[in-house]
């Protein structure tokens, strides 16, 4: 383990050096995020997974930055300009900014105008005339090097100048002063391509905008860089150059001769033409970095709070996928939320064919002892709602709005396909969302939450980094709620800590082969399931009424014997132990620590006995809508309402009022106090109430406000 990287990291994340030393070597042994932060805690000092994963990501960009380094050193060691100098001073710097400017005069380059210069034999005139000493003899200096590729003075003073240019360009003192620049008093500008007015209409917000880069917001800058790939606007982003070109005249023109005049034309046409050029492209890169990685936050936190929405459970459901002229297509589901059956019905126009449809839901509820209805939030959602709780069901049924982001994406998929192949999309897509009700966490892992509908310009920013964050969020959900070995499927299994898709599908053949999993020691008969494996996984699988009641727990099977002493110690079962809260008080938790075994695993454990196999999502709730309105038409200032959170973004939140389209509530409109994030305030699937502001129907906007409702 190299001793500067540690040393590093430490200082970065202001972490002590044992804990992110232990945490590197578990990770390198192959343990998981999840698996330290659960069961690692004495080992890492009670790390959590967010401290976890960004010593992972620090260790990730310290091993790109040493690779980078030695490719460097190998491309300049090849040209022969390696000195002992030079290689300690790639050696000792760890900022990948510096190191690039460090390789930029050695960098192999396309033929530039400075190349072409010098294979004419001009650089020895740049070097001269850059010096400044023959302030007046310029044109007798470019005398000596006209020839036959060079016929005129000016020629030879165009190539030198071209050479200078490009040594101010390569000059580490000269980039960080422009960076300086950049970083002090950038602007980002955008103004309209020319014709696209009508086509771009939608950023006409920035059809002639100016604002400070520094205080560009990354859901603005993300916005504003869409339009500019789409054609409809174009951006430049630069500091004062009449000042930054001042400046840089100051650190490289001695006095006001003619060599003097030959080198500030030079760094003029050097800053315009490679300097600012250069650095330009670097904010713009840095800039997008920041506002990728803020949009990454949100959507993460969204993907989180969506993902461990409070499912309904084992019940029996109906799901509807509804719509107009086609129909809502009627699923019915099982406990284990298997297919049962599938109809259409036809209660809204054009068909009309409300009473049959009336008649068919109220018999399939009675006959198949329904517990719920899970209704879509798409087209004619609203219509539909109101149907159902119009029916009349002899056992209690409630009614459900299920957001159907993505389900179309599922519908058409292989893994749907694989578990529906006799059936069409608009089935599967109703039960995707009749599940989403029962298990969101189980069935939104299907599905790329891309196509989620929960993120902020979450096709724009960094692809790589965006999956790496989202698929860590999923692994961590799926690893916190716990997964149930005899009826998890192998897309959600894929997600538990040491599994991965090829064990997922083993442990799914077993089951189909032997039966339920009788006990978490079972696991070990799955193929290709070793002991690392074994180990990484067994926590963060569930067996109901398993023989050892310590298999529905989140208590690991290498902790068993703790419990069991501490059940033997008290003269009691390890189920009486669960059940007794006046056994589990007379525990005496330093008794049970060892050399390996510490007090925030022991207090892990007695939290687990209390609350065994409990689902820490909470149960789900009906929210209903107000029946004044149906479409965004029905709406006027001033209403109160009741909405669904659907939506959290940098800038406010999207809310669902029970019509098609989402209201906004502006950052500024969410509490009478300063706050900074819109996550301060309110989550995704929230139910919160809103006071309509202003409603634009031409755009099919609605702003809302939470201010004194």
């Amino acid at each position: 383990m190299n001793p500067k990287f540690l040393q590093l990291i430490v200082t970065q994340l202001n972490i002590s050096e044992k804990s992110v030393r232990s945490t590197l070597n578990l990770l390198e042994e192959g343990a998981t995020i999840p698996f330290i932060a659960r069961y690692r805690k004495e080992v890492t000092g009670s790390l959590d997974e967010v401290q976890i994963a960004d010593i992972q990501r620090e260790w990730k960009k310290l091993q790109d930055l040493q690779k980078r380094k030695e490719s460097i050193l190998q491309s300049i060691e090849e040209q022969g300009k390696l000195t002992d100098e030079l290689r300690s001073r790639i050696e000792s710097t760890f900022n990948m900014t510096e190191l690039e400017d460090i390789y930029l005069p050695y960098k192999r380059k396309r033929a530039t105008r400075a190349s072409k210069a010098k294979e004419k034999g001009l650089e020895p005139l740049a070097k001269q005339i850059f010096k400044q000493y023959d302030n007046d003899q310029v044109e007798k200096l470019a005398q000596a090097y006209l020839s036959d590729e060079v016929p005129s003075i000016e020629d030879a003073l165009q190539g030198a100048r071209d050479i200078i240019a490009e040594q101010i360009n390569e000059d580490e003192k000269a980039r960080n002063l422009v960076r300086q620049a950049f970083r002090r008093e950038a602007t980002i500008r955008s103004k309209v391509a020319r014709g696209k007015d009508q086509e771009g209409a939608k950023y006409r917000d920035y059809f002639d905008f100016e604002e400070s880069l520094k205080k560009c917001p990354s859901h603005r800058l993300l916005a504003i860089r869409r339009g500019e790939e789409e054609g409809f606007l174009r951006v430049l982003i630069s500091p004062d150059d009449e000042n930054t070109v001042y400046r840089l005249e100051q650190k490289f023109v001695r006095g006001y001769g003619e060599s003097s005049e030959q080198v500030k034309m030079a760094l003029e046409d050097g800053y315009k033409r490679l300097l600012a050029p250069s650095i330009e492209t670097e904010f713009r890169n840095l800039s997008k970095d920041k506002a990728d990685e803020e949009a990454i936050v949100v959507f993460t936190q969204n993907l989180r709070q969506l993902l461990l929405s409070p499912p309904l459970g084992q019940k029996r459901v109906i799901g509807l996928d509804p719509g107009f002229r086609t129909g809502c297509k009627v699923v019915v589901l099982d406990e284990s939320g298997n297919l049962l059956q599938n109809t259409t019905i036809f209660p809204h126009p054009p068909q009309s064919r409300t009473l049959e449809a009336k008649k068919t839901i109220e018999h399939i509820a009675i006959t198949m002892n329904i517990d719920a209805i899970a209704v879509g939030n798409g087209t004619a959602s609203r219509e539909t709602m109101a149907f159902c709780r119009s029916l009349s069901f002899h056992n209690p049924v409630e009614v459900f709005l299920v957001n159907e982001s993505g389900a179309s994406i599922y519908s058409a998929s292989d893994i749907a396909r694989e578990e529906f192949p006799d059936h069409d999309v608009t089935v599967r897509g109703a039960v995707s969302i009749a599940r989403r009700l029962m298990d969101p966490l189980a069935e939104l892992v299907k599905i790329d939450p891309k196509s989620i509908g929960v993120g902020q310009y979450q096709h724009d920013v960094n692809q790589p980094k965006l999956k790496e964050s989202l698929d860590q969020v999923v692994e961590s959900c799926v690893n916190s709620v716990g997964i149930n070995l005899n009826t998890a499927s192998k897309h959600l299994l894929t997600y538990v800590s040491g599994l991965g898709p090829t064990l997922a599908q083993n442990i799914v053949n077993y089951r189909a082969d032997n039966g339920s999993f009788k006990s978490r020691k079972e696991l070990s008969k799955v193929p290709r399931m070793g002991a690392k494996a074994f180990e990484q996984c067994a926590g963060f699988l569930r067996i109901r009424d398993a023989k050892h009641p310590l298999d529905n727990t989140a208590v690991h099977p290498e902790s068993y014997h703790i419990v069991e002493k501490m059940a033997k110690d008290l003269n009691c079962s390890i189920s009486d132990l669960i059940q007794d809260a006046n056994l589990r008080k007379q525990v005496n938790l330093r008794a049970y620590t060892s050399d390996t075994i510490g007090l925030p695993t022991l207090n892990d454990i007695m939290k687990e006995l209390a609350k065994p196999g409990l689902d820490p999502r909470g149960s789900a709730k009906a929210v209903e809508f107000s029946k004044e309105i149906s479409s965004i038409e029905d709406l006027k200032e001033g209403m109160v309402l009741n909405g669904i959170v659907n939506n959290v973004t940098n800038f406010g939140a999207f809310v669902d009022i029970g019509i098609k389209e989402s209201g906004l509530v502006h950052i500024s409109q969410m509490a009478n106090r300063f706050i900074k994030s819109p996550s301060e305030v309110v989550s995704l699937n929230q139910e919160v109430t809103v006071r309509v502001m202003s409603i634009d129907l031409q755009r099919k906007r609605v702003q809302l406000s939470m201010k004194d409702v």
